[in-house]
Order: structure tokens, then sequence, then C-alpha cells
């Protein structure tokens, strides 16, 4: 995953939050009411190690190592009992979320005026946040701790953390996303129905990554649905519901906003929630003001088919295929007639490695067709780039990065739905089958199966591999290297060869031991592996514009 310029990116919002504090004391200060909402659920109860239950709901950890959580009710209800079952969950995703702010911003006079910044940023917030939505969260932040309340108070800091989604999506340099998905039907599936497939690759952090909850709402209102999520997160980024309507989001190139609106996971969750088809959906998006873009993939069960919804701030465009074509891909550009002349998605398409990655499906799904949900695990975890050819592992480029925090497959037609379980998409695909978990659920007991094991998609057997071995100490390993040059300090000749030996075929491998010899003035060094970089599948225009500069240094430099 790219690092570079991600600290300067933070540190600019800093800058900016210094300048408004000083204008403004604004921030989310009114508490939703929710005096007509009820407020007794009860106690939790423990029923087994990793399987707790209350009145209107349940959560147990599955043999894959998922969450299966199930919560019914009112609003409130749903947000004080997801809150109450996953207290010790949302205590951990809050310390790896805070953790990373704090890696980003050490200082803590920063802190503080990042916390200024937040208030203004997300002053009118909840003027775009549904009071259902509103409610929810209040629920939940009643579980929330209060060790983080240097960033804001538990109900304020749960409505950022929705927005912070979205702000990683629209801060490319921060690289948090670059997901990959496709929808197909009638002559590209075995059965003729709607086949959906995608990789979520948003990435904080591993522990971030690492306790998943497939989430099952029964809400007093509007429909039945599931999505993959986090604990403290309330807005869907993958879900189906029990119309055979399903979403998911792709970051597309968004200009850095300065003041929040509708988080797009809200909007997604309000479409799961209150929509059975296309047409349907897209009123709902219509809708909302967004402060990024994004496109909503929409596959629908009653039109046999999927669409793409594409919103940003100031536009908004369907993306729909003629009548005779039954494949829809999405990567991380616009295809909508409303952004073809749009400046940040042709810089989008020229610069990134979203067009790469869209062609890539395209091509794997070309020559294996007709699909099956078996098949379509393979393309989300293939590594290979355009050809086969070899990207190195945790390149960009590839459909999987070897970061993802989930991949999920739908068909909704049979309200089926497989999520991935770790490591990435690389574990086995656990299945559910709506129609059955809605009511094994509510009356399940510490023996009774969620899931549908049956149908499940086993492992990829490359995590048993030596690469994969590899590859998981060369994350480690860059990290540290990283940090020797940016401290200049020394490494030794076999640690050099020993990382290099780790990950060969990836450009960044080479690229970051060139700049570790240009770090210690050993320049014809680290013009050869700069050389050796160039001749690898660079991720994007700016990653080679980078390498042809210090290629040009180091030889004024050598000479």
């Amino acid at each position: 995953m790219k690092r570079i310029n991600l600290q300067g990116v933070v540190l600019i919002y800093v800058g900016v939050a210094f300048a408004w504090s000083s204008l403004s004391c604004a921030g989310i200060k009114q508490m939703p009411q929710v005096d007509q909402y009820s407020s007794d659920v009860g106690e939790r109860t423990t029923i087994a190690s990793q399987f707790h239950a209350m009145q209107g709901g349940k959560l147990r950890k599955n043999e894959q190592g998922l969450w299966e959580l199930y919560v019914a009710g009112d609003a409130l209800e749903r947000g004080l009992i997801n809150g109450m079952l996953t207290q010790e969950l949302l205590d951990q995703q809050e310390t790896a979320f805070v953790s990373k702010i704090k890696e980003l911003v050490p200082s803590a006079f920063h802190q503080r005026i990042l916390r200024g910044f937040l208030k203004f940023f997300n002053r009118r917030l909840i003027n775009h946040v549904p009071e259902e939505y509103q409610v929810e969260i209040y629920g939940l932040s009643r579980s929330s701790s209060d060790a983080f309340d240097f960033i804001a108070p538990p109900y304020q800091r749960l409505l950022y953390f929705h927005g912070a989604h979205d702000i990683g999506h629209a801060l490319q340099d921060l690289a948090l996303v670059g997901c990959t998905s496709f929808a197909a039907w009638d002559t590209h599936t075995e059965d003729g129905k709607l086949l959906i497939g995608r990789n979520f690759d948003f990435y904080v952090s591993d522990a971030f990554s690492e306790e998943k909850i497939i989430a099952f709402i029964n809400p007093d209102k509007g429909h039945k649905y599931a999505m993959v999520t986090w604990a403290g997160m309330v807005g869907a980024v993958s879900g189906m519901n029990d119309k055979g309507l399903t979403v998911t989001i792709n970051a597309a190139k968004s200009n850095v906003p300065m003041k929040a609106k509708a988080p797009i996971s809200l909007v997604t969750k309000e479409i799961l929630q209150y929509a059975e088809n296309i047409e349907e959906a897209i009123a709902i998006a219509k809708q909302r003001e967004v402060f990024v873009s994004e496109s909503i993939m929409v596959g629908s069960a009653a039109d046999g088919k999927a669409v793409l919804i594409e919103v940003s701030p100031k536009k908004f465009g369907i993306y729909e295929l003629a009548d005779n074509d039954d494949l829809l891909i999405c990567a991380n550009h616009f295809q909508s007639q409303p952004y073809q002349l749009d400046k940040n998605n042709l810089r989008q398409l020229a610069k990134s490695h979203s067009q790469y990655r869209f062609d890539r499906m395209r091509e794997l799904i070309a020559s294996n067709l007709p699909l099956n949900p078996a098949l379509t695990a393979t393309f989300l975890r293939n590594k290979e780039g355009i050809d086969g050819v070899k990207l190195g592992y945790g390149n960009e480029k590839a459909i999987n990065q070897l970061l993802a925090h989930h991949a999920v497959i739908f068909q909704p037609e049979d309200r089926i739905m497989w999520v991935s379980s770790n490591p990435y998409q690389l574990g086995e695909f656990v299945a559910y089958d709506l129609n059955e978990v809605f009511t094994r659920f509510p009356t399940m007991g510490q023996d009774t199966m969620v899931a549908t094991n049956t149908l499940n998609i086993p492992e990829d057997v490359f995590i048993h591999s030596v690469e994969f071995k590899n590859y998981e100490s060369f994350r480690i390993a860059i990290r540290e290297l990283e940090a020797k040059i940016a401290t200049k300090q020394t490494a030794s000749e076999d640690e050099i060869k020993r990382f290099q030996h780790m990950n060969p075929d990836f450009w960044k491998t080479h690229f970051t031991v060139g700049e570790y010899y240009r770090s210690q003035g050993q320049y014809r060094e680290a013009l050869r592996c700069y050389h050796m970089a160039r001749s690898k599948e660079v991720t994007t225009e700016p990653d080679k514009e980078l390498i042809e500069k210090r290629i040009k240094t180091c030889e004024k430099k050598s000479k």
C-alpha cells in the first residue's frame, strides 16, 4: 500500500485546522431527541465464550473467525443493543483507529488543533444525517469509552468516524482504498441469475481489519438487511436486504473536502433499509448531498441486473448498460455521461491504477465464462496483472492487493451472500442465506449454525505458501527499512538482500532499497536499484515520474 506523503496530507489538515480554530468553536452540540424511543433493552448475557445474547440481539464468533451480529428494534434499541453486544470490539476498533491518528499526528498540541478542525469540518454534519440514524449512533455511543474524548465525546466521535471513511476516500495520497467490483447476469453466469463480486480495499491498520462483523439488522421500519462491517460502524459499505437489493461502494477521485455532508455509508444504509429496486435506490441517493465522489453499485433481484449510481458534491450520474449487455465492472473512476469531461475523473483515469484493474477484471471474466460464485472468488483473489504479468505482492494494480478489509459475493435472486474470512480475501468464504438467517437468529442457541456451511468456498491455498509467508515478512520489513531511511540509520548488506528476496517482483521493493542507498550517499548502488524498479510493473504515473526523478538525481551525483 502506498504511504508516500501520508503524514504530509494530515499535517495540511492540521494547518488548516489551526487557521480555523481561531475563527470558530462550532461543532455538533445538540444531541438527538430520544424520548419517543424505547431504551429498555435489558442486560447482556454471556452464553458461552464469544457468544453473547440479550433481548433483541445476539453476537457470536464463528469457526472461521467472523463475528455474526443480530440486532432488532427501533433506532435507539438497535444502537443500544449493538453497543452492549460489541462493547469490547468497539473499544478495540476505536483503539486501532485512534492509534493511526496518533501515529500521523503525534504532537498533543497538533491533536488539540485537529480536534478543533473536526468540530468545524463536521459542524453541519447532522443536517445531512437522518434522525433515525442519529439516534442509532447515539445509542451505540452509550457503550463507547471516554478514553478517546481528546478527539470528541462519544456520540460526536462516532458520527465523525462515519465521515472519516469518506475523507479516506477523498485523500488519495492516503491510499486507503482501491476497490474492484463487478456484476454479471444472463449470458455471463451459469444460471443466468445476477452475480456480484467485490473487494473492499479500505485499509487503516492490521488491527483495524482483524475483527470483521457480519451484521444482520431487523429494523422496526423498512427491510431487513445484512452488511459486512466493523464495531462502531452502522453505515453500509457492502450489503444486501431481504428483497435481494445489494449495495457496494467504490471511491472515485474527489477534491479535498472542507465541509462534511451525508456520509456515503449512511446513504447506502438508507438504500438497503428502504429500497426494493433500482428506481427506489436512485430516488434515495438523489435526496442526499454528499461531500466525496463515489460509485454505488446497486444490484437488484427485482430488476435482474445492476447499475452504478455515481455521486459527487456537484454532479449525479447513472451508468446503466444497454439491454443486450450483461457485464458491469467498477473500479475507481466514473463511467456515466455527466463525468465524461470531468477533470478529476480524467486525471484518475490517466494517473491512477483504476483503469488497469478494470481491464484486468474484464480479461479474467472473458476467459472464464460462464461465471459462478467459486470462479468469482478466484477473480477477487487474483494477484497477477494483465496477461498474467507478475506484479509483485501488494501492488495496487492487482485486483487482490493483499490489504482488503473484506471481499463479498452476492446472488441476490437467491438471497445468498458469501463473506471472506481472514487473512484479507484469502480465507474461506462463508455463505449466508438471508431467508434462513433471519429465521434462525432470534431463537438461536449455542449449537445453532447461522451460516450455510455446505455452500462455503474453500480458502486460497496461497496462504500456506512460502511466497505468502515472505510477503507477510515483507510488510514488516519495509516499514522497518523506511524508518531507517527517515533516521539515516544503517542496514547490513545481508538485511538488504533478505528484504529484496521477500518480494522480488514488486517495483517498490527495489525503489525502497534505492531510497536507502541514496540516504547513505551511495548513489551508484541507488541508481542500480532505481533502474531495477523501473523495469518492473510500476503502479501509477506519479510513481514512474518519481523513479525517473531519482534516476536523474543519482546520475548527476554519481559522476
